[in-house]
């Protein structure tokens, strides 16, 4: 093996040793730089202002995932390609936005292109660079610093670790603006419905059995008929439902510990007599990650989804959950 050559460990090593340099800095020399930045976006959020994220290359590529979780963290962000930037394409950028351009030499020709119509505009310009005199951040309002001791290229030319410490301060940034907004996970549920992580970010009444589908009897229910509704819709319970409002559950366990315990005396009875007056209940809106932590912490199959009122909505049964693979 070559002086040249790395190990793959040695490799991720160095891009580790460049993200620690960054996080000392971010609690350190460049903590206000950082701060300064997170106001700025802010400031731009409430003034109908965009992010517009710009880079060349490899840092082209950070750039549109930064402006990706900037969107899907509640923070309006667009990527602009620098060389498009000058043959039309500066007609998206608008007064009132800020503009975050990522160059590890701070010499993008491309970017260094932008200068004047930002300038002229007014935006607010917030930099990633390596070097901190380079044309790039000292033209920038806040310029953050992404140097690392070395890339992880042999030849200390491929763009790797920088790149990589341009991604976390990225990410670092998006964060920072959401925990500022109190940006929620019902938040990030709404801009979040398709794929897995949808299915995770589900409310609970996209969920539940509901009309025809819903178990339900009367406090004044014969047993014999409690015992079918519970049969006919599967789902190992039945709500006991008085005005419309939820009055208690039956469950499987409720009916075995009624025969245990009164024999065939048991049938006799009415739903109000063996029913759980106390049932768990949840609302519709609640996220279904939240019902099934909620099942799983009270080790219970089921939840009557309620309105503010007490009104019977629903119930979501544990199997649901599962079947929406929220893992």
């Amino acid at each position: 093996m070559s002086k040249q050559e790395k190990t793959p460990a040695e490799l991720v090593r160095v891009e580790a040793v460049a993200l620690l340099a960054l996080a000392e800095r971010l609690e350190g020399s460049m903590a206000g730089a950082f701060e300064d930045a997170v106001k700025r976006v802010l400031a731009c959020g409430r003034e109908r202002g965009r992010v517009v994220v710009t880079g060349m290359g490899k840092s082209g590529l950070i750039a549109q995932k930064i402006a990706a979780t900037l969107s899907s963290m509640g923070t309006p962000a667009l990527f602009l390609h620098p060389a498009e930037a000058v043959h039309g394409d500066l007609g998206m950028l608008a007064r009132g936005d800020v503009v975050i351009a990522l160059s590890a030499s701070g010499e993008t020709e491309e970017i260094l292109r932008l200068l004047a119509t930002l300038k002229r505009i007014g935006d607010a310009l917030i930099s990633f660079c390596c070097r901190a005199d380079s044309t790039l951040a000292k033209a920038s309002d806040v310029a953050l610093d992404v140097s690392v001791p070395e890339e992880a290229c042999g030849m200390g030319l491929a763009p790797t670790a920088s790149t990589t410490a341009m991604l976390a301060l990225g990410d670092a940034l998006a964060v920072a603006v959401s925990m500022r907004k109190g940006f929620k996970a019902e938040d990030f549920a709404n801009l979040h419905p398709g794929g897995k992580l949808g299915k995770r970010l589900a409310r609970v009444k996209e969920l539940m059995h509901a009309g025809d589908a819903l178990p339900q009897v009367g406090p004044g229910t014969a047993m014999k008929d409690v015992i079918y509704e519970m049969s006919r819709k599967g789902l190992g319970m039945t709500t006991v439902v008085e005005d419309g409002r939820l009055a208690g559950i039956i469950s499987d366990g409720d009916l075995r510990r009624m025969l245990e315990r009164d024999s065939g005396e048991g049938l006799k009875k009415t739903a109000r007599e063996i029913m759980n007056t106390r049932p768990k209940t949840i609302a519709g809106d609640e996220l279904a990650a939240r019902a099934l932590h909620e099942m799983e912490e009270r080790k219970i199959t089921s939840l009557i989804v309620v309105d503010g009122d007490g009104r019977v909505e629903g119930v979501v049964h544990l199997h649901d959950l599962w079947e929406t693979e929220l893992f």
